[in-house]
């Protein structure tokens, strides 16, 4: 037994928990390089664009972070309950502990805590992960060669393909979909974020409004979970099934304010084009102050060109001059 390190010969593996994702410390990190060095350029901007383009670009990247951050989070769904239960098989040792299931669009984390922590001269603190992504039975059969908790092993037993419950294809199905229209959402905020720095506000404000209609998309797919009767998890003597949690609630929040975003930079724009533009700081292009061809009119200014009679004509008008009379060079 001390050949192991302590551990029983037939649990030949160290346990390992899962602590934190790493793509979603990475997500977290690069929106706060690009946030840092927006911050920046802030006192560079002149007048009352300064504040108005920080809260833009605030506002902008925590959209951006959500929406990305939310593909890795592991609480779309979630439950947990304290009950007395088996710690490990072929034993009676009982313990005091949390048992919790957390549901992400990539998999499932399985936590246990005892209360307290340290019980018969153990550390019961376990946090495991298993993902859909890979062979889900595959994972199920380590957790059973590395020897976890029983609890673990009872719920992680509910999601493998030759469970009654079905839950694997329920989750697992429902969680890609959602994911997929949260990268579409992701992609028409990119597309967003370029339309609001060009002349074309009014197409911005319809492609944050796109982008809330996929946010919206990916809560309904996640939440067909729900379609189907639910399986109850039954720990000791207590049973509990998931509710929605923290992330779904993240997400509708996310896309009700780029539906009040999308909604109120349409109605502005069609209302006060003139401010709107000015409130993004872009300028209106100065061929098209100069040229009015649905009025057939050039504006004051210098011209050159020829009259009808064939006399070529040159100076500054202060009047506009008609097309018909005046043909610009």
């Amino acid at each position: 037994m001390t050949f192991y390190d302590g551990i029983y010969p037939f649990y030949s593996l160290q346990r390992t928990s899962f602590i934190f994702s790493t793509n979603l410390l990475t997500v977290i990190l690069v929106f706060l390089v690009l946030a840092v060095g927006f911050l920046l350029i802030v006192p560079g901007i002149r007048g009352k664009s300064r504040i108005l383009w920080t809260f833009r670009i605030i506002i902008s990247l925590f959209i951006g972070v959500v929406i990305v951050a939310l593909n890795f989070t592991s609480d779309w769904a979630e439950a947990s309950l304290k009950a007395n239960t088996t710690y490990k098989s072929f034993s009676n040792m009982v313990v005091n502990a949390e048992v919790g299931l957390h549901v992400g669009l990539y998999g499932i984390n399985i936590t246990l805590r005892g209360d307290p922590v340290v019980q018969f001269n153990e550390t019961i603190d376990y946090n495991e992960m298993f993902s859909w992504t890979s062979s889900l039975d595959e994972e199920y059969a380590d957790a059973l060669e590395k020897g976890l908790p029983n609890p673990i092993l009872y719920i992680a037993e509910k999601f493998t393909l030759n469970s009654p419950c079905g839950l694997i294809y329920q989750y697992r199905y429902s969680g890609k979909y959602a994911s997929a229209t949260l990268w579409t959402a992701f992609c028409c905020w990119l597309v967003a974020n370029v339309l609001f720095s060009m002349p074309v506000i009014l197409y911005a404000g319809c492609m944050m409004a796109t982008t809330a209609a996929f946010i919206f998309f990916s809560m309904a797919s996640f939440s067909t979970i729900y379609n189907l009767p639910q399986c109850f998890f039954t720990v000791g003597t207590e049973s509990f099934v998931t509710n929605f949690s923290a992330s779904f609630w993240l997400a509708l929040a996310t896309g009700l304010l780029c539906a009040l975003i999308g909604i109120a930079v349409i109605l502005l724009d069609m209302m006060f084009p003139e401010k709107i533009r000015e409130a993004f700081s872009i300028g209106i292009d100065d061929e098209d102050d100069n040229i009015y061809p649905e009025k057939g009119y050039l504006n004051a200014g210098f011209f050159e060109g020829v009259s009808l009679d064939g006399v070529i004509v040159k100076g500054m008008s202060k009047e506009p001059q008609q097309i018909s009379t005046l043909t610009k060079f």
